[in-house]
C-alpha cells in the first residue's frame, strides 16, 4: 500500500514543471551515455613516418574492419629512431603519455621496462604461442624473466657478397674472416673490384651494431647482462679492432669507411665496386631492382668469425608492447595479438617487404615466391647476437661509439681507448 502511494507521489511530481525538467535532463544524460558507449576506443601508436603508411593502409585498416569498436591512431614521428625513442622517453617521464601501444626498437625494451613504462605481458601469451616466433626475437623482449615486447618484425646484420665474381674466380663464399680477407685481396689484385669489404665506421649506433658482430666473431663480448661483466678491454676486443684497422691498412676497405653509414656503403656496393658488404636486409630489394648493376648477382650469409662457427649477425627488429599508462590495455592487447598474428604478418610482409618474426613465414610458399632469399634470412636470424639487454644501453653504446671511433681513426691507441671505454662502462653499471 505504501509503495503504491509512493509511486503516485513520484508521478505527480513528474507532472510538475520541475519534474518534467528533471525527466528531460535524465533523458539527455542517458542519451549522451549511450552515444559515448558507442564511440570506438582510440589507441595511439607512434612510429617513424616511412613505416606509418604501410601500417595505415595495411594491417591497421584490416584490424579496424574486424574490430569496429577500436580505432588505431598512427602518429607519424621522425625517421631517425633515436629521435623517436626521445619522444617516447619524454612522454613517459612527464607522466602523461598519450601512447597505448609502444612500437619498440629491439634496444629500447630494457630501458622502457626498467623505467616502469611497460606492462608485463607474460601472463597474456603461452610458451607454445611464443615458440612460433624466432627465439632470439623473443629473448630480446624478455627482461629479468618478464616479457614486455612481442616481436612484430625481425632484422639482422647480413654479409652480402658478389656471387658472380666469386664463382668466376673459383671461390666459395667465405666461412671465416681469413677467407674474407683472402678473397677480397685476390679480387682486388685481379682488378675485378675497387674494394673488398664495406662496413659502417661512423660514430653512431650502426657502428655499435657492426662491432658487436665482429666481437662475437672473435669470441669476445661487450657486456654480459647476467653478471654485468664488461669485456671491452679483453684481448678478443683488441683483435676485433685490429681486424677492422687491417681492412683499411691493406686497402680492402676505403680509407673513408670510418665516416660511413649504411647508405654510403650500400651505394658503393650496389654500383658494383665492392665484393662484400656488411649491412641489413633492406639492401636486398634495392640491390636487385631493375636498374641495379648487380641485380641477380649477390648472395647472403651470416657475418663470419675466426672459425666457421663463431660468426653472427646483430639482431635488430621491432616489437610491440603496452604502455603502463594506457587506459585501454585490453584493447591494446587485442590489437597486438592481431598485428603479430600469422595472417596479419603474412599480408604485411607481402605488401611491405619486411622480415617476419614468425618462423613459419620465412619458409611460407607465398612469401618465398616473392622473396626466395627468406629461408637464408631465417638461418641468420636464428644465430644472431644481441646487443646488451641492459637498462643503460643508450649510455653504454655512446661510450663504445666514442672510443671505438677514436681507436679506428688513430686519435687513441686501441689499448688505451678500450681501457677507457671499459672503465667508463663499469662505472655506468655500478
Amino acid at each position: 500500500m505504501k509503495i503504491h502511494k509512493c509511486q503516485q507521489k513520484i508521478l505527480q511530481k513528474l507532472k510538475s514543471p520541475i519534474g518534467i525538467f528533471f525527466a528531460v535532463l535524465l533523458g539527455i544524460i542517458l542519451s549522451i551515455q549511450q552515444v559515448l558507449s558507442q564511440q570506438p576506443v582510440v589507441l595511439n601508436l607512434l612510429m617513424t613516418a616511412p613505416d606509418a603508411q604501410p601500417w595505415k593502409t595495411g594491417i591497421v585498416k584490416d584490424f579496424e574492419a574486424k574490430n569496429p569498436g577500436i580505432r588505431i591512431n598512427v602518429l607519424e614521428g621522425p625517421n631517425a629512431t633515436n629521435l623517436l625513442e626521445d619522444l617516447y622517453t619524454s612522454a613517459f617521464i612527464l607522466g602523461d603519455s598519450p601512447y597505448d601501444i609502444v612500437n619498440m626498437d629491439v634496444i629500447w625494451t630494457p630501458k622502457f621496462a626498467a623505467g616502469g613504462w611497460l606492462r608485463d605481458l607474460s601472463d597474456r601469451i603461452t610458451p607454445q604461442e611464443l615458440a612460433a616466433f624466432s627465439p632470439k626475437d623473443v629473448e630480446a623482449g624478455r627482461i629479468e624473466g618478464k616479457l614486455y615486447r612481442i616481436p612484430m618484425r625481425s632484422d639482422v646484420g647480413v654479409l652480402y657478397y658478389r656471387e658472380d665474381l666469386l664463382k668466376q674466380q673459383g671461390f666459395q663464399p667465405p666461412e671465416t674472416i681469413a677467407d674474407l680477407l683472402k678473397i677480397s685481396q685476390a679480387l682486388k689484385k685481379q682488378g675485378k673490384i675497387n674494394w673488398g669489404y664495406l662496413w659502417q665506421g661512423r660514430q653512431y649506433e650502426g657502428a655499435a651494431a657492426m662491432f658487436v658482430e665482429v666481437l662475437e666473431g672473435f669470441g669476445g663480448f661487450w657486456v654480459n647482462p647476467n653478471t654485468r661483466e664488461v669485456g671491452l678491454d679483453r684481448p678478443e676486443t683488441l683483435k676485433a679492432i685490429a681486424f677492422l684497422k687491417e681492412t683499411t691498412k691493406k686497402g680492402i676497405s676505403p680509407p673513408g669507411v670510418t665516416t660511413y653509414i649504411e647508405e654510403d656503403t650500400r651505394q658503393i656496393f650496389q654500383s658494383g665496386q665492392a665484393a662484400f658488404l656488411r649491412s641489413w636486409p633492406y639492401v636486398w630489394p634495392l640491390a636487385n631492382a631493375k636498374d641495379s648493376p648487380i641485380k641477380g648477382k649477390i648472395g647472403i650469409k651470416s657475418m663470419v668469425g675466426i672459425d666457421p662457427k663463431s660468426g653472427a649477425g646483430c639482431l635488430g627488429g621491432w616489437g610491440l608492447g603496452i604502455a603502463k599508462s594506457s587506459k585501454h590495455p585490453e584493447e591494446a592487447w587485442k590489437a597486438i595479438k592481431y598485428f603479430t598474428s600469422e595472417e596479419a604478418q603474412r599480408r604485411f610482409i607481402l605488401n611491405a617487404g619486411f622480415v617476419p618474426s614468425r618462423r613459419t613465414l620465412f619458409t611460407d610458399p607465398e612469401i618465398i615466391a616473392k622473396y626466395p632469399h627468406y629461408p637464408k634470412f631465417l638461418e641468420i636470424v636464428e644465430k644472431a647476437v644481441l646487443r646488451p639487454p641492459i637498462a643503460q644501453y643508450a649510455q653504454a653504446s655512446d661510450i663504445l661509439q666514442r672510443y671505438l671511433s677514436a681507436a679506428l681513426t688513430n686519435s687513441m691507441t686501441p689499448e688505451s681507448a678500450m681501457k677507457a671505454a671499459a672503465n667508463e662502462t663499469r662505472r655506468l653499471l655500478k
